[in-house]
């Protein structure tokens, strides 16, 4: 275990786990980009392409109580090792199936919902694994750490992929994001292990009724645990749903081709890698709930000029700073949560946390989808920018969020 003077990739346990993470993450956003372009070109409708991220969305919600108690019982390398497996099986038969020409929506689909459950299990082994490889105290930067290696992968997966699917379609993305998968596989066998130390086998019935019991009382009893999980479904509700009509938004805004989406989501990503760097450099340096505050408000007022521009690369920025803001308030929270929870119950602990904090994610993405389609995207993602203000606004007048200082 590395101590509180070294760098967190001081440990080759971590560097080695960190590897397959940024693979994974590699892998997540090339698939991130191709599919929903996929279902728009297949559907032209911004309801199919909210469906299809709530088809990511809905399963990971409801497995992840279920995958936490696994991964608090079982080996939680060999767990993520198989989740990987399953989802390079997903993504090559993905790009076999486009190149024959058998790819249906209904495939892909179901396809997004394996998907979903694999990345279930496999956060619910990434979760406990951290404290377990460095100590409890150096969650918030290894999370940060994490999270800028997903945001750096999403600064140039977009602009390739981008690039890639405005020229040759979508089998390079669906390929690569395939390959990403297995290589991520070979990086984390190299990890001796991610624990737990005591490993009791699969669960029960009996035994996970009770394991995810023991999570949701653990949540429910936490005060600002539980306020910041209902402030958090209310935005990601919001949040996603703007995200899962940003395709089509952009295109009938601004009239972006491919390559121009790729382009803007990368830029976004540049502000989403910002804002996690920050995270790790500021640890416990500042009072917990006053930073979130102040990064709640932010990220809310950022994203009303947004609605506003009428410049593709004008509305990029601040849908940047937007992007800081959030991954700063995402290192944040999952750092604290990770340093509060007992080491035993992490991973159900953060199965509770992650079904109540997504349950508002599908019927926000359907219902701004429904709005982009039948009214005009610019309503809905007003009604995500004004909605989300008023979240935060709650948020910040909460004392149980502000006066936290774990």
């Amino acid at each position: 275990m590395v101590t509180a003077g070294d760098s967190i990739f001081a440990s080759r346990s971590f560097r080695q786990y960190y590897i397959g993470q940024a693979f994974s993450y590699l892998g997540d956003g090339l698939r991130l980009l191709a599919v929903p372009l996929l279902v728009y070109y297949l559907t032209h409708s911004a309801l199919s392409t909210g469906i299809s991220l709530a088809l990511e969305v809905a399963p990971f919600a409801l497995f992840g109580p279920i995958a936490g108690s696994f991964a608090d019982r079982l080996d939680r390398r060999k767990l993520m090792i198989a989740c990987d497996f399953v989802r390079f099986a997903v993504m090559a038969t993905f790009a076999i199936t486009y190149a024959t020409h058998t790819l249906t929506l209904s495939m892909l689909y179901g396809g997004l919902v394996v998907l979903s459950i694999c990345a279930a299990f496999f956060l619910a082994g990434q979760a406990p694994s951290i404290p377990y490889l460095l100590g409890r105290d150096r969650t918030t930067e290894a999370m940060s750490a994490l999270i800028a290696a997903e945001s750096a992968t999403n600064l140039v997966t977009p602009v390739i992929g981008g690039a890639l699917f405005s020229l040759l379609g979508p089998l390079p993305a669906l390929t690569m994001n395939a390959f990403t998968y297995a290589i991520s596989q070979i990086s984390l066998s190299r990890v001796p292990t991610l624990g737990p130390d005591e490993r009791n086998g699969a669960p029960s019935i009996r035994e996970l009724v009770a394991d995810i019991g023991h999570g949701f009382r653990f949540l429910v009893r936490d005060v600002p645990m539980r306020s910041m999980s209902l402030v958090s479904l209310a935005m990601n509700a919001l949040a996603f749903g703007a995200y899962a009509i940003l395709i089509p938004y952009l295109k009938r805004e601004f009239a972006a081709s491919d390559h121009q989406v790729g382009f803007f989501l990368g830029i976004g990503a540049a502000g989403a890698i910002a804002g996690s760097l920050f995270a790790g450099k500021t640890a416990k340096r500042w009072p917990f709930g006053r930073a979130l505050v102040v990064a709640m408000l932010f990220d809310a007022f950022i994203f009303i000029p947004f609605i506003f521009s009428t410049n593709l690369y004008v509305a990029a920025l601040f849908w940047a700073l937007a992007n800081m803001a959030a991954n700063f308030e995402m290192a944040q929270i999952i750092g604290w949560r990770l340093r509060i929870t007992p080491e035993h119950m992490i991973g159900r602990v953060t199965g509770a946390v992650r079904l109540v904090v997504l349950a508002g994610i599908v019927p926000g993405v359907i219902t701004l989808g429904y709005v982009a389609d039948h009214i005009s995207a610019h309503v809905a993602m007003s009604i995500s920018a004004f909605g989300y203000l008023a979240i935060a606004l709650l948020g910040a007048a909460s004392p149980a969020i502000r006066n936290e200082s774990r």
